[in-house]
């Protein structure tokens, strides 16, 4: 049987803008295109910050690892890859590139810092994780459902990988110490570059990769965000099962 995408809708509270009047909000502005939330980890950095913004917006699931899945994806974006998010007049298939138009669309959700100084920081380290670790993707794919300690108790006997796992507690306990004093996230407050960091966080969990300090608190702080346990919710309820090797 074909696995058949899932649709699901988000509705954010009324709000009034500053003369006092209702702003409705309309549910055709967005729409982002998912793959399974146990597994997609680009899809879970493309959702979080839509999320983070307030915006309503519609989702659509679609089962990866399923003989009809490119097709699907194809009928959204030619680039046949997930997250997609769609508006009224374009589409955009690029997570990073979802959160730079979200910031430019709705500057006051704060995807960035504001100070440009933790924004340059948070954008290179952002991208680090955009273009690199392909270790650490490849021998700790994400499972947020899973539970399978020990991989990571063998990460520290793989150089690659261990090297992978080191950088990330790197960069982790820097973005603390240097910005970490307004909050519990990289840069106090929430911003893009947790969402990047999000799915090594549910990598680290599902595989029982030993942190401690600083890293520990923000694993800890991480998980406990609500978005983030929205979306392990949305994912304990999927029936679909992608087998790793």
């Amino acid at each position: 049987m074909m696995a058949r995408p899932l649709a699901v809708s988000y509705r954010p509270a009324h709000r009034r803008n500053a003369t006092g009047r209702r702003i409705v909000p309309d549910m055709s502005d967005f729409t982002i295109v998912l793959g399974n939330k146990s597994y997609s980890s680009w899809s879970l950095r493309g959702w979080l910050p839509l999320k983070q913004t307030g915006a309503a917006f519609e989702e659509v699931v679609i089962p990866l690892d399923r003989p009809e899945t490119k097709r699907e994806i194809l009928r959204h974006s030619p680039a046949g890859k997930v997250p997609i998010l769609k508006t009224k007049t374009t589409a955009i298939w690029d997570s990073l590139a979802i959160v730079e138009f979200l910031h430019e669309t709705l500057p006051k959700a704060g995807l960035w810092p504001r100070d440009p100084a933790a924004r340059a920081h948070a954008r290179a380290v952002v991208m680090e994780m955009h273009s690199g670790f392909a270790t650490l993707r490849r021998r700790l794919p994400m499972d947020v459902c899973g539970s399978e300690p020990r991989r990571g108790q063998a990460a520290a006997k793989e150089p690659d990988l261990a090297a992978d796992v080191a950088r990330v507690v790197t960069i982790w306990t820097d973005c603390r110490a240097r910005y970490g004093d307004s909050g519990d996230f990289l840069f106090g407050g929430w911003t893009a570059a947790d969402a990047f960091f999000a799915p090594v966080v549910t990598r680290f969990v599902t595989y029982g990769v030993p942190l401690a300090g600083a890293a520990a608190a923000y694993r800890d702080a991480a998980m406990a965000w609500p978005a983030l346990r929205e979306w392990i919710a949305a994912a304990q309820a999927e029936t679909w099962v992608v087998t790793y090797d």
